[in-house]
């Protein structure tokens, strides 16, 4: 075994994000080695109503900012956008402007044909609203979010001044069923590592396995979370967890899963 090339060799990790997500975080944990239990605890869908919904995205000429906090809000966005008709062309225009949580979301909406127009160096909703308090004090802010979405973001906008108008675009969901054998490995200790992309991914597995449960199997199994948010979650249930990202992405949540199995085998020599 190439613990440099492949420092995840005989780890068992299990990846609970929705399919469409996780392709990035499991490629990058099978290149490192990993063998990788696909056990989504999430799917996204759209809002049963979209009456709230498809009123603001007729009349967006009236905000100033439009914030997007994840990739599924802008996935959803512009679904709508298409379903309605209206053209993405008029966000080319200089009002509203765009703003997204890190790279990942802006480059999900540039590609989508979307002009972001700002990007939060610290990639976290609480971040965005540090860093446009400035710019958002006395606007109007649309919020197209998860039905699930962190009130901590909306609290922020609001301390800043500005007038926010918070829209359901998606919501998330627990899968109809989970795998009763990846399930069953989990609750053997068969696994090294869970990997957790949002809380609700954490709280659908708790519907499962059952929370004390859950809490008691972070003791022995290193949970992973792709970003503070998620980290925090966690925390608040209970849980210990054992890996957080050092950037919320894929890429970056596998990199720190390698990273700190390094560190458990630089240690193990030295002792």
């Amino acid at each position: 075994m190439d613990t440099l090339s492949e420092p995840l060799a005989g780890k068992r990790i299990v990846v609970t994000r929705a399919p469409e997500q996780a392709q990035d975080l499991i490629r990058g944990l099978e290149q490192l080695g990993a063998e990788v239990l696909r056990m989504p605890t999430v799917r996204f869908v759209a809002p049963a109503d979209c009456e709230s919904l498809d009123r603001r995205l007729r009349e967006l000429a009236r905000f100033d900012w439009v914030l997007f906090t994840s990739q599924n809000a802008v996935g959803f966005f512009c679904q709508r956008c298409q379903e309605l008709g209206l053209d993405r062309k008029f966000f080319r225009l200089s009002k509203p402007l765009l703003a997204a949580v890190g790279p990942q979301t802006a480059q999900v909406a540039t590609q989508k044909g979307l002009r972001v127009d700002f990007v939060a160096h610290e990639q976290t909703g609480e971040g965005l609203a540090r860093e446009l308090r400035d710019s958002v004090g006395g606007r109007k802010v649309l919020l197209p979010r998860s039905d699930r979405g962190d009130r901590r973001l909306l609290s922020a906008l609001r301390g800043c001044g500005a007038d926010v108008t918070e829209v359901i675009v998606y919501r998330t969901a627990a899968p109809e069923t989970l795998d009763p054998e990846v399930l069953n490995r989990i609750r053997r200790g068969e696994v090294d590592a869970i990997v957790f992309a949002s809380p609700s991914a954490f709280h659908n597995l708790c519907e499962s396995i059952g929370s004390a449960e859950l809490v008691k199997i972070s003791a022995r199994i290193q949970f992973a979370a792709i970003g503070p948010t998620t980290a925090r979650a966690l925390r608040e249930a209970g849980a210990r967890v054992g890996i957080e990202a050092s950037t919320p992405s894929g890429r970056g949540l596998s990199d720190s899963i390698a990273k700190y199995y390094q560190r458990q085998v630089s240690t193990a020599r030295h002792t």
